[in-house]
């Protein structure tokens, strides 16, 4: 028997102007939105548009919709959206799993947490993350088509010199690994890693050294905040970004979403587990298509994959 696997998108994916169609159009997404502002008290929506920025202003609609704290609840309330309005017109999920920040979209979708839980906490989780990338300043960097272990080895060696920290922290895909940590030792990790076969390897515009121990003053703040957190068995298996398994035990869950923001992200891995569980159809719920590729470089090109993050998707 077939299995749907609904993958929900993190960082990166997010564009301006994204949900206004479904806000028009899907009363169900509208609704979405419109509590999330109440939740919220200001207009995310405002920002997920770029409403109101004049198209010379500064900062611009982008950069305002890229700030940490606003891109990781927009992602999610975006996804949110789309998951209410595929309700009762898709078959549900046999399984989940969300790209960092989409963990929690997709454990809100298992119904392992409210919304209004999940959105206050992406916020929060938000708000540390871009504080924490202001206390200590990191960077992170792509390494184009090399083995895993050969970038864990260069990781080891660079941090090894003094240059500061630097880890393997997105397995996107086989030969696409991010790496993270202080800057200097990213820098040094990109110089070195065409010696050692990389194809490329190019620093990302990102704010913060993201799923590294640089991310360590984020810890306290979101551990406190998930500990008062309601947790419910979630309706169907959630795979786990730490460890790239299934799990459907709110406790493990709650642990292991503190443990996501200086540990890697294992989405390889996570793909690969979710087909051997009998994942045949990989769902891409929200902004973009980045999941569907890795999903089709992960497994292979002939893998079965959606994308809905638009009304056209959706009436396609």
């Amino acid at each position: 028997m077939s299995k749907r696997a609904y993958l929900f998108p993190g960082q990166g994916s997010q564009s301006v102007g994204m949900g206004a169609d479904l806000y028009e159009s899907v009363p169900a997404a509208r609704a979405v939105m419109d509590k999330a502002n109440e939740i919220l008290g200001f207009s995310l929506t405002d920002i997920m548009f770029g409403s109101g920025v004049a198209e010379d202003a500064s900062p611009s609609a982008a950069e305002i919709l890229t700030q940490t704290q606003n891109t990781q609840p927009a992602l999610f309330v975006h996804s949110m959206a789309v998951f209410a309005a595929m309700k009762g017109r898709f078959d549900a999920p046999d399984m989940v799993a969300g790209h960092s920040l989409g963990e929690y979209s997709a454990l809100c979708a298992a119904g392992a947490l409210s919304f209004e839980d999940a959105l206050r906490t992406v916020r929060l989780r938000g708000e540390l993350m871009a504080t924490a990338g202001e206390v200590r300043p990191g960077s992170m960097a792509a390494i184009l088509n090399m083995e895993d272990a050969d970038v864990e080895t260069l990781c080891a060696d660079v941090t090894a010199e003094g240059a500061g920290i630097v880890q393997a922290a997105n397995y996107n895909s086989p030969g696409q690994i991010v790496i993270s940590g202080d800057v200097d030792a990213v820098a040094r990790a990109v110089a070195l890693a065409p010696e050692r076969g990389a194809r490329r390897a190019l620093l990302l515009p990102v704010s913060g050294a993201f799923h590294s121990p640089l991310m360590d003053f984020a810890t306290e703040g979101l551990g406190k905040a998930l500990a008062a957190l309601s947790i419910n068995t979630p309706s169907c298996p959630v795979f786990l970004n730490v460890t790239a398994a299934a799990s459907t035990d709110p406790e493990t869950i709650r642990q292991k979403l503190v443990e996501q923001l200086t540990a890697p992200v294992r989405w390889a891995q996570t793909l690969l587990a979710m087909q051997e569980a009998g994942a045949t159809h990989f769902v891409e719920v929200g902004a973009g298509k980045v999941l569907s590729g890795l999903v089709k470089r992960t497994l292979s090109r002939e893998t079965e994959t959606s994308a809905y993050g638009t009304t056209a998707d959706l009436n396609a």
